[in-house]
């Protein structure tokens, strides 16, 4: 396999870093990058970490870096998580910055002290960490419920002052989205099987009934309306297929529609095939009052479905 990390891969131009993905050869891993610069949204910066896992060390071949920026790849754990050495030093009185490094999550576990640890990291406010806590859960309860990923779920994230911005990251090498939904609807394709997934109401929940509210799960539709109602970009790629929602302007007016394809939105089926799923989101955190309406309405779905499932199992119990 061979990935290039190029000058700039963030959502809005993350299509060309994707196509340029060679997944040939899957027993080796060939890193090439920028000579002048590297930039990279969390969700890049996890693909390459999660192709990486996939093949044994000694069989990754990572070109010595030249671009200044080659830093931020150390300092968002890359080379370590991929046992990668280099010459490569970060002075300690570098600020740490407003970001979470690549982190490998392997069970719920994990996942309940990852976002935890997650709010003094990127120092949140409580109101501004309650969407990325939200996200995070629903999105690595998938993985653990859905994707059987060999290597977990990988996580990143990174906060951007100019843009008061967080961009986050999550991927895995699991079954993939197509797998996942033809247990219980019809896909004939990747992209219709990420349609489905984004589909309110065909998105499965988590099976858990205890621990915190953002344990309880309401699906794809949610996020990507997170990213919507904050004019945001939104990606998810399964198979050979990525959807991305576009930035809604500022001159629109948000609306939420029930199917993804009838968002702003662009992507394809022809992508270079990945095993497993990738999902990329930029949220702003500047409040506006589409995105308090949105959460309150997120909250009241998230406490019914505590309340309707609590009521199924009562009702299942028999008492002898």
């Amino acid at each position: 396999m061979k990935i290039y990390l190029p000058n700039s891969a963030f959502l809005g131009n993350i299509d060309p870093f994707l196509r340029a993905f060679d997944t040939t050869n899957p027993e080796r891993l060939e890193i090439t990058a920028n000579k002048k610069w590297i930039s990279l949204h969390p969700v890049a910066l996890s693909l390459v970490a999660a192709l990486g896992l996939t093949v044994d060390p000694p069989n990754i071949y990572c070109e010595q870096l030249e671009a200044t920026s080659r830093h931020y790849l150390e300092r968002m754990g890359l080379f370590k998580l991929l046992k990668i050495t280099t010459d490569i030093h970060i002075k300690e009185h570098e600020p740490a910055g407003r970001f979470i490094p690549l982190t490998q999550i392997h069970s719920t576990q994990d996942l309940t002290k990852f976002i935890q640890d997650m709010v003094p990291l990127l120092h949140l406010d409580p109101i501004q960490a309650e969407p990325i806590k939200y996200i995070i859960s629903e999105l690595g309860a998938n993985v653990f419920e859905h994707a059987d990923s060999k290597i977990g779920a990988l996580f990143c994230a990174q906060y951007y002052q100019k843009t008061n911005t967080i961009r986050l990251g999550i991927v895995d090498t699991g079954v993939g989205i197509q797998n996942t939904i033809s247990v219980s609807h019809k896909a004939d394709s990747d992209l219709e099987a990420i349609g489905l997934a984004l589909t309110p109401g065909i998105t499965g929940t988590t099976r858990n009934l205890g621990g915190t509210d953002y344990n309880a799960g309401a699906g794809l539709f949610f996020i990507k309306s997170i990213a919507k109602v904050n004019r945001n970009f939104f990606m998810i790629y399964s198979g050979n297929a990525m959807y991305k929602l576009l930035r809604t302007k500022r001159t629109k007016r948000v609306i939420l529609s029930a199917d993804p394809f009838k968002d702003n939105h662009s992507g394809g089926e022809d992508f270079p095939y990945w095993q497993g799923t990738a999902v990329g989101i930029d949220i702003s955190l500047d409040s506006t009052e589409e995105f308090s309406n949105l959460l309150e309405l997120i909250r009241k779905t998230i406490s019914e479905a505590i309340k309707t499932r609590k009521k199924e199992i009562y009702k299942r119990a028999i008492f002898i």
